[in-house]
């Protein structure tokens, strides 16, 4: 099966059935595939070739979906580019993937107008609101002029053809096109920045996002009366796989923007009688500072799921008070193979700092610095993961596609190594560590990150932390926590030392405690910690 399928099963079976409320716009799954036909059949017969790539560049709207879609259609691999990213970086991803086709809007065009002469594979710009008619107001002039003004510092590179996204489609019919790939090909390319240096490009095929939203799907229960609200960027894997996975079995998504506003989520989760619903910790954090939430009926809500970074276990303690109804799903997963595990809703009061098992058709080990499986219950280890989701490699990188991807024990097979640390219980529940390169090596001791913040979380005014190592003449590294406090508390460094010295070994209590009013994060709503260092 191919991605794309999923939109055209789901519209044989479901034709008028409701598949996405955006910006007060409803379209129905028969609408979706007509509008993503035409522009399949309009990238095809203006030269869009098998496996060419083409970048989606918007806010989250409905034709951010219709793009994703008609692109697979054509054959073509769809790059979703955060729409927060700037124009360097917008360069770099659209020449390292050699981008054919940019789609956008005029707000996002001006901004990168400025790089676009030093895009030379870039051969055509469609843009959403490029001419006025019913619906749509038309593109400010001053775009149109900035774009084509760079005729004067163009050399060899040639003006990329630039045209009105809705007035492409009208002029293509809305009949199926012919099929042009086979589930090994690629279907999309995930930019997830690095450590360091540019971001890296994930390849994943058909197969890849295929295995991977059927596992979800299967454990999550999902069913065509799902309500699934989404106000995480389609550039997140995670966001992205609401859609996906929702056209997949004929739910229905509800698409936002963000999540600014919090109380026009609430509203939404009421009004459109929402049955699930995604977040992650910052979102989560959000959710939790605000008051009144029981005069809202949240009885339609079916599970909230989590992953990005665990939910600390005060965060589930307070969900499972604030809706006593819901299933909670904690998970692990990395852009590489979209998701690993999940803990089972059951198990969520017993164990809830764990990530869970392995998801369905996934299986996981641990292997220790010599790449031995570890089969000692508690002793930590790195993550390695075998399935259909794992990706194909990263683009142009080959030798860091050779660190990630190794040989597996069957075979000719190769399996992902994650980069993160886990210990896993008697009973084969996993609980995440820390990334590889955030262990603090204190004092000769190894200190897990995520083992201090529980404890720091544990204290009621405490709304996010983080936890780093900064350099120490004596100790090698010294323990930092970085603290955001709920809004008029006084706690204290002295009382916050005295909890943690109560309750954790001496080498991983923090040397130094900074309370900050806010924690810079990714804009998938990670705490950024090497900003803090």
């Amino acid at each position: 099966m191919l991605v794309n399928n999923f939109l055209e099963q789901s519209a044989k079976l479901f034709l008028k059935k409701t598949a996405l409320i955006c910006q007060d716009k409803r379209l129905s799954y028969a609408e979706i595939d007509a509008l993503a036909n035409r522009l399949s059949n309009a990238l095809i017969a203006n030269g869009l070739d098998r496996q060419d790539r083409v970048a989606v560049y918007l806010d989250n709207s409905v034709e951010s979906v219709i793009s994703i879609f008609g692109v697979m259609k054509a054959g073509g691999v769809f790059v979703v580019v955060n729409p927060q990213v700037k124009a360097k970086k917008i360069e770099y991803i659209l020449n390292n993937c050699q981008v054919k086709v940019l789609i956008t809007d005029s707000k996002h065009l001006k901004e990168i107008s400025e790089i676009l002469p030093h895009c030379p594979n870039l051969n055509t710009i469609l843009i959403i609101d490029y001419k006025h008619d019913t619906q749509y107001a038309m593109r400010p002039k001053e775009v149109l002029s900035a774009v084509e003004g760079r005729n004067m510092n163009l050399s060899a590179n040639p003006l990329p053809i630039i045209a009105g996204f809705y007035d492409i489609l009208n002029s293509y019919p809305s009949t199926q096109p012919p099929k042009r790939c086979i589930d090994i090909d690629l279907a999309s390319m995930i930019y997830t920045s690095g450590s360091t240096g540019n971001p890296k490009g994930v390849m994943l095929t058909h197969l890849n996002m295929t295995s991977a939203a059927n596992s979800i799907i299967e454990y999550l229960e999902n069913r065509p009366d799902d309500i699934i609200l989404n106000c995480l960027p389609l550039s997140f894997d995670y966001g992205l796989y609401q859609v996906l996975m929702a056209f997949k079995f004929g739910g229905t998504i509800v698409l936002e923007r963000g999540f600014t506003y919090p109380f026009q989520i609430i509203n939404l989760l009421v009004k459109e009688r929402i049955t699930g619903f995604p977040l992650v910790p910052a979102i989560a954090a959000i959710l939790l500072q605000l008051t009144n939430l029981d005069k809202y009926d949240f009885s339609k809500l079916r599970y909230i799921t989590n992953t990005a970074q665990a939910f600390p276990p005060k965060h589930i303690a307070r969900f499972r008070g604030l809706f006593p109804q819901v299933k909670i799903y904690s998970m692990y997963g990395l852009t590489e193979c979209k998701r690993v595990t999940y803990l089972p809703p059951a198990e969520v009061d017993k164990r809830p700092s764990s990530v869970g098992k392995a998801m369905p058709n996934t299986e996981v080990y641990l292997v220790d610095e010599g790449g031995c499986i570890i089969t000692q219950p508690g002793q930590a280890g790195e993550l390695v993961i075998r399935g259909a989701n794992v990706m194909k490699g990263y683009w142009n990188l080959p030798e860091l596609t050779v660190q990630r991807l190794r040989p597996g024990p069957y075979g000719n097979e190769k399996v992902l190594y994650s980069g993160d640390y886990f210990k896993m219980d008697e009973e084969g529940f996993l609980y995440f560590i820390s990334r590889k390169d955030d262990i603090i090596k204190t004092a000769g001791e190894m200190v897990s990150p995520k083992e201090v913040e529980n404890i720091l979380y544990e204290l009621d005014d405490v709304i996010e932390a983080a936890v780093v190592g900064v350099p120490d003449d004596i100790l090698g590294n010294a323990i930092r926590a970085f603290l955001v406090l709920r809004e008029g508390s006084q706690l204290t460094e002295k009382e916050i030392l005295l909890h943690c010295q109560k309750h954790l070994e001496n080498f991983m209590v923090p040397k130094y405690v900074e309370f900050r009013k806010e924690l810079p994060k990714t804009t998938t709503g990670k705490i950024k910690k090497r900003a803090l260092v």
